[in-house]
């Protein structure tokens, strides 16, 4: 069961691997306190677990192909649709 925090938190000294915004919030922690907590970006939405590596939790290890800026995020015309889900 996940345990959603409604309030942001302050982000990491390097922020958003993926956006570099400094707000993050925390999704859920694991149930031994301590061991990992999954964060979300409240700018881009990217989420990701702490114990993860480096090119996942960090900026400057982040692939630069798929880094975005603000203006990346304020240029996007819409959030892509999901398919629907094929069943047979």
């Amino acid at each position: 069961m996940s345990d959603t925090t409604s309030a942001p938190v302050p982000a990491p000294a390097a922020g958003c691997p993926r956006c570099d915004h400094p707000r993050l919030t925390t999704v859920t922690t694991s149930p031994v306190p301590g061991v990992w907590d999954v964060l979300q970006c409240t700018r881009c939405l990217y989420m990701w677990r702490t114990t993860e590596p480096e090119r996942r939790t960090r900026r400057e290890a982040y692939p630069a192909e798929f880094r975005l800026s603000e203006a990346d995020i304020d240029g996007a015309i819409e959030m892509p649709a999901v398919p629907p889900l094929v069943t047979g």
